[in-house]
């Protein structure tokens, strides 16, 4: 750590006299937030008499108590702290800059406990049963059989991968790695928007967040006994050493990452560091006597398990997409052999499809003979006949997504979109209904941003990190992610979003 380094983060963890003194300002909106707008939209920090949440009454009393100038000083130190770590993503297609701090807010939110022990129960629900419908298309196909989803949208899903029919996958983990995301609906209830369950990003930005946002208030931090999720990278070792082939007691694992350039690149290198484990490319590994091995200074070293970060389409050229340059040949025979464990699985985005989405609390229920904890926003797929005229009727309210897209790509938010921007889109819509789904328009919950100096409301969505190996395990929060744009409800990096600190309350 340089010296400049050091100062910061002493400079954070010696609050100024103000918050030593303790807070002092009414649970209300009071003058700091006059420009804070209250509407119908849920609001995680205020009531609706304009009274603060109990839970968030220690945060707004201090930021209620501390000077403007004093608040801007320290969201100044979380970005310079961003800056000093590398912090970036990538954006495709912008031609000023490839790489970009991501732009965090220094507020956090805040979750109950009470609230976020429901969810943790929803979201291993919601898992368990994902694993078992994604081995049981790639064996029995029996919940085909029993007619409780249509097969063809299922074996005709642009993710799903007739290769990994009959393959058998350690403890049935098909999705080691899920990011969930979830929003609030408009009477505060945690709803699934969509899941991610091929290569899920934005963790490393969780934790990263964590730590400025713990530094930049400390007593409010202390005060609120928020859990940890310092033990990410650790938890991931764990789930990925309890994947290895039958055997090796001290396997090797290793992330595969496509390089440098690609968006999550600070990502892949964080988790590695910090997981103590290679962090390679497709070039430094090679199949040699039907295993993956890795090049080495003192020759070549077995790979038990690769956590991988590169997309199925590129990860071996033999088998998939034949101009790739980022994956390892033969890599999937070895897998197919049970040789080497690949986390997480091939064809897993069968399950993340927009389409089968809609299914999900049938599959639940099918599996688990459970309803499901956490439900689903209300999913019209164009399809059905019936549900296209009504999408096509209504594009001016609705969001209409591509069923295999993600990343805020693919898609058409109604409401904000111009007559000529719906039309053009319901053409697309029309030549290709089974390629669309379209869900009303959630007017996702806000919380308090602090903006150019004031205090605003921005939309806001959540992704919780679920871990399963011999045990499914939830990372108590996750990351918020911020439509930064007023009135934006598009919370992607790649498209101007940005992310805040979660934080999840012990009791």
């Amino acid at each position: 750590m340089s010296t400049d380094e050091r100062a910061l983060d002493q400079e954070l963890d010696e609050p100024p006299e103000q918050e030593a003194a303790g807070r002092f300002a009414r649970p209300g909106l009071d003058e700091p937030f006059d420009a804070y707008v209250l509407d119908h939209t849920f609001d995680e920090c205020f009531l609706p008499n304009r009274w603060s949440r109990p839970h968030y009454a220690p945060l707004h009393e201090l930021l209620s108590s501390l000077p403007v100038e004093e608040i801007q000083r320290r969201q100044l130190a979380c970005e310079q702290s961003f800056l000093h770590q590398g912090i970036t993503f990538t954006v495709y297609g912008d031609s000023k800059a490839t790489e970009k701090i991501i732009p965090t807010d220094l507020l956090p939110r805040i979750i109950t406990g009470a609230e976020w022990d429901a969810v943790e129960r929803g979201l291993k629900q919601r898992i368990k049963a994902l694993n078992l419908f994604l081995k049981d298309i790639y064996h029995d196909a029996r919940v085909v059989k029993d007619g409780i989803i249509p097969g063809d949208l299922v074996f005709g899903a642009k993710h799903f991968r007739n290769e990994m029919v009959g393959v058998e996958v350690p403890l049935g983990a098909y999705v080691s790695v899920c990011g969930t995301d979830l929003i609030r609906n408009e009477a505060g209830e945690f709803v699934v928007l969509e899941d991610n369950l091929r290569v899920p990003s934005g963790v490393s930005y969780m934790l990263a967040n964590r730590e400025v946002v713990r530094r930049a208030f400390p007593s409010v931090f202390r005060q609120s006994r928020v859990r940890p999720v310092e033990a990410y990278p650790q938890m991931l070792l764990e789930t990925l050493r309890s994947l290895a082939p039958a055997g090796r007691e001290n396997p090797r694992i290793v992330l595969l990452t496509p390089g440098v350039f690609n968006s999550a690149y600070y990502e892949h290198t964080f988790l590695a560091r910090q997981m103590g484990i290679e962090l390679v490319e497709g070039r430094d590994l090679l199949v040699h006597d039907g295993f993956v091995c890795m090049r080495t200074t003192s020759g070549l070293e077995r790979v038990d398990v690769i956590y991988r970060r590169i997309d199925d389409d590129f990860a071996d050229p033999l088998v998939f997409r034949k101009d790739s340059v980022l994956g390892v040949p033969g890599m999937f025979e070895a897998y197919t052999k049970g040789k080497v464990v690949v986390a997480n699985a091939f064809g897993n985005g069968v399950a993340d499809d927009k389409a089968v989405y809609a299914y999900v609390p049938r599959l639940i229920k099918y599996y688990l003979g459970e309803d499901a904890i956490l439900q689903n926003v209300e999913t019209y797929l164009c399809r059905e006949p019936s549900a296209l005229n009504h999408v096509l009727a209504n594009l001016d309210k609705l969001v209409v997504k591509a069923v295999g897209e993600s990343g805020g790509y693919g898609m058409l938010v109604g409401p904000h979109a111009s007559e000529a921007e719906r039309a053009a889109f319901g053409e697309k819509v029309k030549a290709d209904p089974d390629n669309y789904i379209a869900q009303p328009t959630i007017s996702l919950s806000r919380a308090p941003c602090f903006i150019e100096g004031k205090f605003e409301a921005r939309h806001i969505d959540l992704r919780p990190f679920i871990l399963t190996g011999a045990e499914t395990q939830v990372v108590p929060g996750g990351l918020t992610r911020v439509a930064l744009r007023r009135g934006s409800l598009v919370v992607n990096s790649s498209q101007g979003g940005g992310s805040k600190d979660t934080w999840v309350l012990a009791d």
